[in-house]
């Protein structure tokens, strides 16, 4: 990121499902509902949702460029798609992302967010849902993981993602894919792994959607101008334990009416009747970046300095 940019996510609600969005083919004249401006240098992005009790539930990143470790939060929305509550719900020191919520086989909620930087992909379940989660021992991921975005299909779990190498950059032009009888697993790595390098089409981006004609839809993101510059419908044809197949499907982008954020789009999850998207805008203020960047750091001399 270049001097005094910043990348400042907006998190909406399409008034569509995310089974009509891909068969459109554009996001233009679509309705959508903003979350509000959680303020300067802040943003709320990777949308994930699930409805229960005739309510939207709605998990995503919070970030503070002032913190630089981003937590969880939800918001709880009516079926108007008010903002009825806010709150966060899931903090550790290290950054979190990609909030993915499921419902397990006994009804109770879990979430699988992006927890690369402790060195583990980690699964939590609610113990008193939607704010309090405890994290599930025992579970056997295939390393640390970016974006990763499970599926159930064919009777078994699926899990697309890009691996977590602090040595490979930019990390995202890569796409694996593991498969396991259970959540927890043990899950086994595809040996065509990676099934897909594309700058294009390869990071996950949002929840993946098996069609009416059997074809699943990875979203991924499209970085080759910028990091989640565009979503990449990416169609799997085939997957099996040994053999994947996919094509990429043109490009979702933000439509000029979302301006300002038209910058990026690069998270597309399915939540019943809505779809949830995040859009970007770039701001360039030099100064505000520098101010947001020096309170950081004298945050963190106030903590190491030690008190008489």
């Amino acid at each position: 990121m270049g001097l005094g940019r910043t990348d400042i996510w907006q998190t909406g609600l399409i008034h569509r499902s995310m089974p009509d969005v891909l068969r459109t083919g554009t996001l233009a004249d679509m309705p959508v509902t903003w979350l509000p401006d959680p303020g300067p240098f802040r943003f709320i992005a990777d949308p994930f949702g699930i409805w229960h009790e005739d309510r939207l539930y709605l998990f995503a990143e919070a970030y503070d460029y002032r913190v630089k470790v981003g937590r969880i939060d939800v918001f709880i929305l009516d079926r108007t798609f008010r903002v009825i509550a806010h709150s966060p719900v899931l903090v550790e020191p290290w950054h979190l992302s990609y909030p993915v919520i499921l419902r397990d086989r006994d009804g109770s909620f879990l979430m699988m967010p992006e927890s690369g930087k402790s060195g583990v992909q980690r699964l939590y379940r609610a113990t008193d849902f939607p704010y309090r989660w405890k994290e599930v021992e025992g579970c056997t991921f295939p390393g640390p993981m970016i974006d990763a975005s499970p599926l159930f299909h064919d009777g078994r779990w699926w899990l697309f993602h890009t691996p977590w190498h602090e040595e490979e950059r930019p990390r995202v032009d890569t796409l694996h894919v593991a498969w396991a009888d259970s959540l927890t697993g043990p899950w086994h790595p595809h040996p065509a792994n990676p099934v897909r390098r594309d700058i294009h089409s390869a990071r996950p981006g949002g929840t993946p959607v098996v069609m009416d004609d059997g074809t699943i839809i990875l979203p991924t993101q499209d970085c080759a101008r910028t990091y989640g510059g565009a979503i990449t419908p990416l169609a799997i044809t085939t997957l099996t334990i040994r053999e994947f197949a996919a094509h990429p499907l043109p490009p979702l982008t933000a439509p000029p009416a979302w301006r300002p954020a038209t910058d990026g789009l690069h998270t597309l999850s399915a939540a019943g009747p809505v779809t949830l998207v995040d859009a970007k805008q770039t701001s360039r203020s030099v100064i505000g970046r520098a101010g947001v960047d020096i309170h950081r750091m004298a945050r963190k001399l106030t903590r190491r300095t030690p008190r008489c």
